[in-house]
């Protein structure tokens, strides 16, 4: 379904679908974190927000003015969030293509659904990426034992074997160092359809964010450096001179590209791995906001949140501006427990006397470790300053931050 008209804020049914009740809503599926700030940020722009999740505790879900708890998949709980949403989004990539095919007939959904499939399947994302023209690690599709001993896999050793579906935050990924490994490891992921990918000298991770409306215009935020730890982003740094400006400006293109191969509309965040001869390949790509912008919330005059909005909402776009030196530490739940292993509450009286401080909670009922609880902005007049107060803060919460 195509719907050009804008859904104005404060806004009546007369503006959007006709049976949808005043003020405008917008929907999203999904209700953990992600989805959580998209609602905090149209409920700030006056619209209502509905939350499809099947967790009754989900974050999203507690601060909606309506939560539909039922499976992504259920007809009867997508009936419901089409009837009372004017558009409808998305806050993860694992929701059921075929689910928001489904809602797609009633109202209208960014991204859509193609895009989301694209990013569901690792396969079909690599053969996105060269379809661009945006170069990725040399990989091959695994999906056959037979194939195991085909001799181009063999040319792509040591490298990384991932499912090609339902992986993320490191999940689903083994590294392999030769044949033998890698028939292991085939083994361990349970013969599912996989890629592998030839491990390359890294030099660092960074990844851009744009939003594209349906009118295909497009803007983006700076490119973000990043650190991950065990395959979870750990620290953000976004200031003048933390990234090569040609660096920059090959990554902004390449994201922009990709969004524009497959008409994406909503906000993408698109992953870079920068070698070690400077060069740079594409990882993947996340139809969504990105834990990697969250910065944004402090150190931007728009959030990726707000842009989230405005593409779902056909608002115009409008390039954001950084006006402050940004580094975000992701909180993981391991910070709620100390060296005996021992459940406390962090010290975050002692972080918020750090000036620049700008902390963010979840509201997730349950610390786990390994578990996204929430993020911490530090935004300053130069690098110097909050990369200071970052590793203070980290000091501690008994973090490592760089």
């Amino acid at each position: 379904m195509t719907n050009s008209v804008s859904l104005l804020p404060g806004g009546s049914a007369a503006q959007g679908a006709t049976d949808v009740a005043e003020p405008l809503t917008l929907g999203v599926m999904g209700g953990g974190q992600l989805g959580r700030m998209f609602v905090h940020a149209a409920q700030t722009m006056g619209y209502f927000t509905a939350v499809l999740d099947p967790d009754a505790n989900s974050p999203a879900g507690r601060v909606s003015h309506r939560h539909i708890q039922t499976d992504y998949s259920d007809p009867a709980g997508l009936q419901q969030l089409a009837a009372c949403s004017a558009a409808i989004t998305t806050e993860f990539e694992n929701v059921p293509a075929p689910a928001l095919q489904a809602l797609a007939q009633l109202r209208p959904v960014s991204p859509g659904a193609d895009a989301v499939a694209i990013a569901q399947d690792r396969a079909a994302e690599k053969a996105h990426f060269d379809s661009c023209g945006v170069p990725c690690a040399p990989y091959a599709v695994i999906e056959t034992t037979a194939q195991l001993e085909d001799a181009v896999l063999h040319n792509l050793l040591p490298g990384i074997l991932k499912t090609a579906r339902l992986g993320y935050d490191g999940k689903g990924q083994v590294r392999v160092k030769d044949a033998e490994a890698l028939r292991a490891a085939w083994q361990d992921l349970k013969q599912v359809p996989c890629v592998l990918e030839k491990m390359l000298p890294l030099q660092l991770e960074c990844s851009v964010i744009v939003a594209r409306g349906r009118d295909g215009q497009m803007v983006n935020f700076p490119v973000q450096r990043n650190l991950h730890r065990e395959g979870i982003l750990a620290v953000t740094e976004v200031y003048e001179g933390h990234l090569p400006a040609d660096l920059q400006q090959q990554a902004v293109a390449a994201a922009r590209s990709i969004a524009e191969g497959v008409n994406y509309v909503g906000v993408l965040c698109v992953e870079f791995f920068v070698l070690q001869d400077g060069s740079m390949v594409v990882n993947e790509m996340a139809p969504r906001p990105h834990n990697s912008g969250h910065y944004t919330l402090d150190a931007c005059d728009q959030s990726q949140f707000d842009l989230q909005v405005r593409t779902l909402a056909g608002l115009p776009l409008t390039q954001p501006r950084q006006h402050s030196a940004a580094i975000m530490l992701n909180l993981l739940g391991d910070v709620w427990f100390d060296a005996n292993n021992t459940l406390r509450l962090p010290d975050w009286a002692a972080v918020l006397a750090l000036p620049g401080t700008h902390l963010h909670l979840y509201g997730k009922t349950e610390a786990r470790k390994a578990r996204k609880m929430g993020h911490l902005n530090v935004t300053g007049n130069s690098p110097a300053q909050v990369r200071d107060v970052a590793l203070k803060a980290a000091a501690i919460l008994g973090i490592d931050a760089f």
